[in-house]
């Protein structure tokens, strides 16, 4: 059985249409240690959570249906032009679990600071990995803040 879902829900939600459920959950669950808050096979639909973070995966049906919210044509890879920033707590187990499925990095790993104000900024230690469906994901552990570097 499921855990119940924690109350209040994230006032951010991104609901990513994805093509199989089995892979989907595949890389988001045992690779990234998210979990399924609720589910509804029969409609192609998960919830998932980590670290209070949640998605909700549903499987892109083909063809238009009353509950389609296309703005465009589908390709591969889905959600170009955004990349979703994830903060968590501990990067070096995604980064150890996505290299012992060999799951190849977008980007990085790399630590990097950026200007929060004219005098401190905030680092982190970040990589970037595609989902099944090419959706951009960015996992950041935070390295605190400093004072600016000159």
């Amino acid at each position: 059985m499921t855990p119940p879902r924690t109350y209040p829900r994230p006032a951010l939600v991104p609901e990513l249409y994805i093509t199989a459920m089995p892979a989907s959950l595949a890389f988001w669950c045992d690779l990234l240690g998210f979990r399924v808050l609720y589910d509804r096979p029969e409609q192609g639909f998960a919830a998932i959570e980590r670290e209070g973070i949640e998605f909700m995966l549903e499987e892109y049906e083909t063809g238009p249906t009353e509950r389609s919210w296309d703005t465009g044509p589908r390709e591969k890879p889905y959600g170009r032009g955004i990349n979703f920033e994830i903060m968590v707590r501990d990067v070096s187990a995604l980064l150890t679990s996505l290299q012992q499925a060999s799951w190849p990095l977008f980007f990085g790993p790399e630590e990097r600071w950026y200007r929060i104000s004219e005098s401190e900024e905030t680092g982190v230690h970040q990589f970037l990995v595609q989902d099944p469906d090419g959706y951009l994901l960015r996992f950041s552990q935070s390295l605190g803040q400093r004072p600016r570097a000159a």
